[in-house]
């Protein structure tokens, strides 16, 4: 299961990221994801498996949203980009050359992260006791 797996990834790039932020620990909302669609990952699987994974973590509560990206080759014959399909052998429209350049499609990265930090309210201010001369 690639999920698990990548999961485990996001989480450690995750930690890498807070370990910038410190000591503060950000409050994560989202995390924007790109996954290619040749990267044999099922989102919805993934967005499941974020979920469990994160429960009891800094990431409780955060929700991982997924932009799925195309899988796009390049014909290394005729420079031609175009939209790979499986019923035909990934080859290209223009000469039936076998794909060999991936444009697009198999891409795994944080996109962007929504978040903040607890508004701490302000410490008290001490007040100095008032000495009768």
């Amino acid at each position: 299961m690639h999920e698990v797996d990548m999961t485990r990834c996001l989480l450690l790039s995750m930690h890498e990221w807070k370990q910038q932020h410190a000591p503060r620990v950000p409050k994560v909302d989202r995390v924007h994801l790109e996954v290619g669609s040749f990267t044999c990952v099922e989102p919805d699987q993934l967005v499941v498996t974020w979920s469990d994974a994160v429960k009891g973590t800094w990431l409780d509560g955060s929700e991982l949203v997924i932009e799925s990206v195309p899988l796009v080759g390049r014909c290394i014959r005729c420079q031609a980009t175009y939209s790979p399909d499986a019923a035909d052998g990934f080859r290209s429209p223009c000469c039936q050359h076998p794909m060999e350049e991936i444009v697009s499609g198999r891409e795994l990265r944080i996109r962007s992260v929504a978040y903040g930090f607890e508004t701490a309210s302000p410490p008290p201010t001490a007040s100095c006791p008032t000495v009768a001369c």
